[in-house]
C-alpha cells in the first residue's frame, strides 16, 4: 500500500483532496495530516509516506521550507504541490525541489488522479529497479564468497587461525562494501561459513557435538555484521582449537587418519611439509613411516587419487576436459594432459573415447 501525507492549513482543503482522490483503486492510504511544513516534516520522518501533498501557503514553516527539507532528508519521496495562486515564484521552488507536479486550487479530480497515478507508475518503476540492484549484489557477494570459503578450507586445513580470521573479517567487510544488509541476507551468509565449518570439521575427524549438529545461531549474532563476524570467527576457532588439542596430544602418528585426509584434500595444494605440519611430526618422519605403510610416498599417492578422480570424470562426457582437471587440482590444463598421458599411457581424449 503506498502511503500518502496531506498538508494544508485548511482542514476542508484536506477534504477535499481526501474526498476527490480514488485511494483504493489507486492502491493508496492516506496515512497522516499535518496543518504546516514543521508538522508535516515530524509526521513524515514518523509515518514514513511514499507521497506528500502540500499546499504551499501556511503559517509556520510555509510550503517552500517543507520542499526543501524534504528533498534533503527524504529525497525518496514524491511531493505534489498545491496552491491557489498562479505564482511563478512557487512553481519555480517546485521545479527546483523536484515535486512532480503544481496544482492549482480549485482542485480538478482528473488532474489529481493523473498525478497520483503517475506517482504510482514511478514508485513502482523504483521498486523493481532496486529490487533488480539488490538482486545483481546479492548474486556479486555470494559469487566472490565462493573464493573466500576456498580460503577458508585451505587456512582451516592448515590449522592457521590468523588465515581464518582475516578471511572471515575481509568476507564482513566485502558485505559491508555493498550497502548495510539485510538481515535475512546476514544470516544466509552466516549459515554458508557455518555450513563449511561443519563440513571441514568433520572431513578432519572432529565428533564434537557442535560439529555434527550444527552451531545454533542466536537473533543477537545477526543483530548487525560486527556481531555476525565475532559469532562465525569464535565458532571457527571453538573447532580450531579441538582438532589442534586433538592432533598434537596423540600418543602416535595415525597413519590411516593422515591417509583419510589426503583421500578427502587430494585436490588441494598438499605438500609433504604441510601435511607433517598438520599432524605435529617431521616431515622426514612422515615421508619414512607413509611409505613404509603404504608403498609410495605422499607426493606418488596423492597423484594417484587424482589420476584415479580424474578419470572417474572422463566417463561423464558432460564435464569439460578444463573442469576435469581443475576439479582434480590441476589449474594449468597443459599440465595435467601431461601427468594423466605419463600416469595411464594416453592422453584424456583419448580415454573418454574408450569409456
Amino acid at each position: 500500500m503506498i502511503r500518502v501525507l496531506i498538508v494544508d492549513d485548511e482542514p476542508w482543503n484536506r477534504d477535499i483532496v481526501k474526498t476527490f482522490g480514488t485511494w483504493e483503486k489507486l492502491g493508496m492510504s492516506v496515512v497522516g495530516e499535518a496543518e504546516d511544513g514543521d508538522e508535516a516534516f515530524r509526521l513524515t520522518g514518523e509515518l514514513a509516506p511514499h507521497i506528500v501533498i502540500t499546499d504551499m501557503r501556511m503559517p509556520g514553516a510555509d510550503g517552500v521550507e517543507l520542499l526543501q527539507a524534504l528533498n534533503q532528508h527524504f529525497p525518496d519521496v514524491k511531493i505534489i504541490v498545491v496552491s491557489g495562486y498562479d505564482d511563478f515564484a512557487y512553481a519555480k521552488h517546485a521545479i527546483r525541489y523536484k515535486a512532480v507536479d503544481y496544482l492549482l486550487k480549485p482542485i480538478n479530480p482528473t488532474e489529481l488522479n493523473a498525478v497520483l497515478l503517475k506517482c504510482k507508475n514511478d514508485l513502482e518503476t523504483r521498486a523493481a529497479e532496486q529490487q533488480q540492484e539488490k538482486a545483481e549484489l546479492d548474486y556479486e557477494f555470494f559469487h566472490k564468497l565462493t573464493r573466500y570459503k576456498q580460503l577458508l578450507r585451505l587456512y582451516f586445513n592448515e590449522l592457521n587461525q590468523d588465515g581464518v580470521n582475516m578471511t572471515c573479517r575481509q568476507v564482513m567487510q566485502e558485505l559491508e562494501r555493498l550497502g548495510a544488509p539485510s538481515q535475512p541476507m546476514l544470516g544466509r551468509l552466516v549459515q554458508e561459513l557455518l555450513s563449511l565449518l561443519k563440513e571441514l570439521a568433520l572431513d578432519n575427524g572432529l565428533d564434537t557435538p557442535t560439529a555434527k549438529a550444527g552451531f545454533p545461531v542466536s537473533q543477537d549474532a545477526l543483530s548487525s555484521v560486527e556481531h555476525a563476524l565475532g559469532f562465525v570467527s569464535a565458532c571457527y576457532s571453538q573447532e580450531l582449537d579441538q582438532l589442534i588439542r586433538q592432533r598434537k596430544y596423540k600418543n602416535k602418528l595415525n597413519l590411516e587418519e593422515v591417509r583419510r585426509y589426503m583421500d578427502r584434500h587430494f585436490a588441494e595444494s598438499i605438500t609433504l611439509e604441510q601435511l607433517a605440519k598438520n599432524f605435529f611430526v617431521s616431515k622426514e618422519y612422515m615421508s619414512k613411516v607413509f611409505k613404509q605403510e603404504y608403498g609410495q610416498n605422499v607426493t606418488d599417492y596423492i597423484v594417484e587419487r587424482r589420476m584415479e578422480k580424474a578419470r572417474e570424470w572422463l566417463a561423464d562426457k558432460q564435464i569439460s576436459i578444463k573442469a576435469v582437471a581443475e576439479m582434480a587440482g590441476y589449474e594449468d590444463v597443459s599440465y595435467f594432459y601431461r601427468v594423466f598421458k605419463k600416469h595411464f599411457g594416453m592422453a584424456p581424449g583419448e580415454m573418454r573415447k574408450e569409456v
